[in-house]
């Protein structure tokens, strides 16, 4: 019997398996990392916004991205919890729709800031004396308008417009958390339309800005081989977290997508979890780590801090 997804009233997370007393670990474990996050993400927010030397563009649009960072991590992480502790895996359907579409914006917001400060770095490096004409104030508005706004409405229109009206033959979704690809093979019928979509979404907007990224780092380098050792270092400074960023990030998706469209069923069922959650868990952590440590003014306001000066 076809069910309409709409009439579904829950859905059955089958990844999860009974671990007895390691339970209360996994717990601690996945607990102690979303208390990682937050801090490690709400501190840098706090210091950028606190401190009026930080209130650049560069570091604007690292708000936007530790903000996702949050954002990404409160879909996945309070369902985690609650699901390593219980006997019962099961989640409503219309919570299971939200978490997808948290998700999957969250993987947009993140492509298309790491996009945007590529495109910040490129104008700093390699066009010097164009930069304050081009990032103004009104421009970092309309691009982090841009951040939001695109991968919120497209996901509407994924999840809710593709996905949600789909005739479903079952309700057993084989992973810790809900997602869109799992749910459209339930499907009773053809998902062609889906499919396609979900392709040319993914080579032309997430291939196309992970190609613009590589096209101005690219740019980046050349500039800094032809410049003087100062532009190399400051180029170093500012750009080695931004691409460690994007392939940790890049290789956390292309996991997420290939354990999705190809059987990995032989491989442990341990290490799948921990790969289709590699890119909503460590992201979030690393990011902040990345760009704390590594960028020279927030360093120097950190020791300030540590220190107890005044800002």
């Amino acid at each position: 019997m076809m069910i309409n997804s709409t009439q579904v009233s829950y859905f059955i997370l089958s990844a999860y398996l009974d671990s007895g007393l390691l339970k209360y670990l996994y717990f601690l474990i996945i607990l102690f990392f979303y208390v990682a996050i937050i801090c490690a993400n709400v501190l840098l927010i706090v210091v950028i916004f606190a401190n009026r030397s930080l209130h650049e563009p560069m570091y604007m649009f690292l708000c936007s991205l530790f903000v996702n960072e949050l954002y990404g991590s409160t879909g996945v992480f309070p369902f985690l919890l609650v699901h390593v502790l219980s006997d019962i895996h099961t989640i409503s359907a219309p919570l299971c729709f939200l978490q997808i579409f948290c998700l999957y914006s969250y993987g947009g917001v993140e492509f298309l800031t790491l996009a945007v400060m590529s495109y910040d770095r490129y104008l700093a490096i390699c066009r010097p004396l164009q930069y304050n004409t081009c990032m103004t104030p009104n421009k970092i508005a309309k691009l982090t308008a841009l951040i939001w706004i695109y991968p919120f409405v497209m996901n509407i229109f994924i999840v809710y417009c593709l996905t949600w009206p789909l005739k479903l033959c079952g309700n057993v979704i084989n992973k810790v958390y809900c997602d869109n690809y799992y749910v459209v093979k339930l499907a009773c019928y053809d998902t062609s339309v889906n499919n396609i979509f979900g392709l040319c979404h993914m080579f032309t907007v997430i291939f196309g800005l992970i190609m613009l990224i590589l096209y101005t780092y690219m740019r980046i380098l050349k500039v800094c081989l032809s410049g003087s050792k100062q532009t190399r270092q400051k180029a170093v400074s500012t750009c080695t977290p931004h691409l460690a960023s994007l392939i940790n990030f890049s290789c956390g998706c292309f996991f997420e997508i290939v354990q999705g469209r190809f059987n990995l069923s032989n491989l442990p069922n341990l290490l799948r979890v921990f790969l289709s959650l590699y890119w909503l868990t460590i992201q979030p952590l690393i990011s902040p780590l990345l760009y704390g440590l590594k960028m020279s003014k927030i360093r120097l306001v950190y020791k300030r801090l540590l220190a107890g000066n005044k800002m």
